[in-house]
């Protein structure tokens, strides 16, 4: 592989994949304005990549980052769903307005193959499972709206312009360097982070609904295999691990794993949230060779030790 671009590359899976994409001896770009992303997250690396310090909210910024690039991996966006219930023009100038600029700068650079974070929230409250990518498009929130517009600006570049895509509909996805700081932090860092301190969890709803939750090593793989894999036309798969877990059984496993029995505090579930949702990946097993290699369990055990020595 030679020059990528990892557009988000400063945030938890865009620089688990820097490290990835620079073991495998390719040159790595990364463009990030630090909106989100930590610099802490590349500092053992740093020496080894080239940041350009901008937001993908800039064709032009976009342009010169994509310039001589083999392959996009589009990280970047506004992933809270809680916040895209509050700010949803924000989520949509950085979701699609920033993947658009991408799409015309891959275009415009002569880039092969741009590889898209998409989400399982394109799939609604109603779908199916576990979710088949056939399903119809039912996004209950701007996030997941935002991710199925991008879906189809994806398809559009590959069929009219040339440039291959590949979409990957992330699941939950956890793993060291995910901010636990944030009050839109995902259910695990949140979980962890506060049992580790001995305080009790914070659930939204009634901790019964259940997620497809994927260590963010297996999500780098299938970004890798998606760079490589020979496909025709543009392609879409889910990533995840292909079983649900509810929130009261990770406070459980987690509880296991410290010695500890806390009990989780029950909020008011918040508004976009899915009661359920866990994927099939023999879409992903076809399309691009795609295996699950880290189970729940030992992810869980290496984003344990990782906030026990990070926190």
């Amino acid at each position: 592989m030679g020059r990528v671009l990892i557009t988000g590359g400063a945030g938890f899976i865009g620089s688990s994949l820097a490290r990835a994409l620079l073991a495998s001896g390719a040159r790595v770009r990364i463009l990030d304005n630090f909106a989100t992303g930590r610099r802490e997250n590349l500092a053992d690396i740093l020496d080894d990549v080239e940041v350009v310090e901008e937001t993908i909210c800039s064709a032009e910024a976009c342009r010169r980052a994509a310039k001589g690039c083999e392959t996009i991996f589009h990280q970047a966006a506004d992933v809270s769903v809680p916040r895209s219930m509050i700010d949803p023009e924000n989520t949509h100038r950085t979701n699609v307005d920033g993947l658009y600029n991408c799409l015309v700068a891959a275009r415009e650079q002569g880039v092969r193959r741009l590889v898209f974070a998409s989400s399982s929230a394109v799939y609604g409250p109603e779908a199916t499972l576990p979710a088949v990518e056939s399903l119809p498009f039912r996004p209950i929130s701007p996030y997941g709206a935002s991710k199925g517009i991008g879906e189809l600006y994806c398809a559009m570049f590959s069929r009219c312009f040339g440039v291959e895509t590949v979409c990957l509909r992330y699941f939950n996805v956890f793993g060291p360097r995910q901010d636990p700081a944030s009050q839109y932090a995902a259910a695990i860092p949140a979980f962890v982070s506060r049992m580790l301190r001995g305080e009790r969890p914070v659930v939204f709803g009634t901790g019964e609904q259940s997620r497809d939750f994927t260590f963010v090593d297996n999500v780098v793989q299938a970004n890798l295999k998606a760079a490589e894999a020979t496909v025709d036309g543009p392609v879409v798969a889910n990533i995840g691990c292909g079983r649900g877990i509810s929130l009261n059984e990770i406070i459980g496993v987690v509880n296991g794993l410290l010695g500890t029995s806390l009990e989780p505090v029950y909020e008011a579930a918040r508004a976009g949230d899915i009661l359920h949702s866990w994927a099939d990946v023999s879409a992903a097993r076809r399309l691009i060779g795609y295996e699950p290699s880290v189970d729940f369990q030992d992810g869980l055990r290496r984003a344990i030790e990782w906030y026990r020595q990070n926190l």
